[in-house]
């Protein structure tokens, strides 16, 4: 099953593949990087648990996890960047990450308010 949160997060995480791909052929440290892409692939792969998730409350775990490693991600992304390490589109993955971190607010809330009423 495509959704736009399940579409963007793969994209991030091939995007973020690439990154570490190109990264690792610099010679450096790749202590951070290696942290970056295990937050953001793992984005996607809770997303995608979350759509068969066996219960409301699962479903809502899975999310509230993406959430998390989408965090983490930034935090990763922010520390490469301020390091200065590696030339690389900060601002784009950045973005992208932000704006999957918004539609999972936005899909966290909806799911909540729906297990209030049912």
């Amino acid at each position: 099953m495509d959704t736009p949160l399940l579409d963007k997060s793969l994209d991030f995480s091939i995007n973020v593949v690439k990154f570490y791909e190109e990264f690792s052929k610099s010679g450096k440290n790749l202590t951070i990087a290696n942290q970056l892409l295990r937050s953001a692939t793992s984005v996607g792969a809770n997303i995608n648990e979350s759509i068969y998730a066996i219960s409301k409350a699962d479903f809502i775990s899975k999310l509230h996890i993406s959430l998390k490693e989408i965090n983490e991600s930034l935090y990763w992304l922010e520390i490469l960047n301020k390091t200065n390490f590696f030339e690389y589109n900060y601002i784009s993955l950045k973005s992208q990450a932000i704006e999957i971190k918004k539609m999972l607010i936005s899909s966290l809330k909806t799911a909540k308010q729906n297990t209030k009423y049912s």
